[in-house]
This record gives C-alpha cells, sequence and structure tokens, in this order.
C-alpha cells in the first residue's frame, strides 16, 4: 500500500533470506559425503539449528531448505509476485527476515533478532505494534551482515518448489504432501536418508504430471 511506501505497481521483486539450515557451514561434497559415511550424525544434526528454536519439522525443513521454497509459494501468493521476480539468499545471521525492492531499485528490509515471538507477537497485534520488553536490536553488536546465493545442488527442494509453483493446479499440495510424509519418515529413522528426501518429492511430482 501507498502507506507501506510502495504503491500500486511499485513492487519489483520480493527477496526472502534462508539461514541455511543445519548444514549451511558444509559443502555440497562434505554434505553428500557425511549422508553416506555417518547416516546417524546426520540424523540428529538435521534437526538442530543454528538460530532458530522451531520443533523438529520445521528444523528439518530447513535444513533441506524447502521451507524457504514453500515460503517463495506463499509469496507469489500473497504479494502477487511472478516467481521470476521472488529471490532466495543465504544469511547466515539471520537478521534480515525479508526484503523487497522496488521498481526503482530502492529496497526496503525487515531486521530483529533470531526470535520466534516477534512474529507471533505481530500477527496477533497488527496493525498495532505493541511495546515489548525484547532485547533491542544492535546492529553495532552484530558487526556484519552477510548474503550468498543458495547452492542448488546442495538444496534441490528449492527447484522443486519454483516448479511446483510454476506447474500450478494441485502440483503445489503435491509437493508438500510429500515434503510433509518425507520429513516424517526421515525422523522417524525409518530407512529414508537425508538425500532421498528431494528425491521423493519429485517423484511424487513426476506421478502427478503423469496422471
Amino acid at each position: 500500500s501507498p502507506s507501506s511506501g510502495c504503491p500500486p505497481g511499485g513492487l519489483a521483486k520480493v527477496v526472502l533470506t534462508a539461514s541455511g539450515g543445519a548444514f549451511r557451514d558444509y559443502t555440497k561434497d562434505e554434505l553428500f559425503d557425511l549422508c553416506s559415511s555417518d547416516p546417524d550424525f546426520i540424523q540428529k544434526k538435521a534437526t538442530t539449528h543454528p538460530n532458530w528454536d522451531m520443533g523438529a519439522k520445521i528444523t528439518l525443513d530447513s535444513a533441506t531448505m524447502c521451507n524457504k521454497g514453500l515460503e517463495v509459494i506463499e509469496a507469489h501468493y500473497l504479494f502477487g509476485a511472478s516467481y521470476d521476480d521472488i529471490d532466495v539468499v543465504v544469511h547466515p545471521q539471520s537478521i534480515v527476515h525479508s526484503m523487497v525492492e522496488m521498481q526503482d531499485t530502492s529496497v526496503i528490509a525487515q531486521l530483529g533478532w533470531a526470535d520466534m515471538r516477534l512474529p507471533l507477537v505481530y500477527a496477533v497485534s497488527w496493525p498495532h505494534r505493541l511495546d515489548m520488553d525484547y532485547k533491542r536490536l544492535n546492529l553495532a553488536e552484530i558487526g556484519s551482515l552477510t548474503f550468498k546465493a543458495p547452492d542448488h545442488e546442495k538444496y534441490p527442494c528449492i527447484a522443486l518448489c519454483y516448479s511446483a509453483g510454476r506447474a500450478g493446479g494441485t502440483m503445489t499440495a503435491v509437493l508438500n504432501a510429500a515434503n510433509e510424509a518425507a520429513n516424517e519418515m526421515f525422523r522417524a529413522n525409518a530407512g529414508l536418508g537425508f538425500l532421498d528426501i528431494p528425491r521423493l518429492i519429485e517423484g511424487a511430482m513426476e506421478g502427478a504430471r503423469r496422471e
């Protein structure tokens, strides 16, 4: 809306930030090797988040970055943005939570500590802003903020989500249901490996395309 600094037609791009999840500090090759050599470590590590306390299911989605792909689909419907105009960047500090780029190339960002209480308070108090006794954001204390493009070979779920979104119809429901099943199977240690999660999702989507 104009009051928020974005008049009609002013939005150019939505930028979603991702922490990179449990395996952000591992290269693709290191992650793939560990999946083969030490699956027990992967099983435990995948549900341990470096920044957020969100519960095992969402934490595993963060490790595969399927959570961010699902947010891409959400952003498409919430803001009416084309999938070509929604980007994902890895931001390890989890201080910048989202950004919008305007047609004039200026960018507005939303910042805050990695604390789930803040979005919850915002959701229940909107359109008001409550006076909370949370720790104030101190950029000098943080020191630096870094960003990089996600490795799509390391995180194939991102591309699967874009593909499902662009396909439209029921494909996003197929993707979500397949991820829910794969996530649950992995956490139950039911014989589904970490790298099998995107494979199961892709297989379900291929099956849906053939029907």
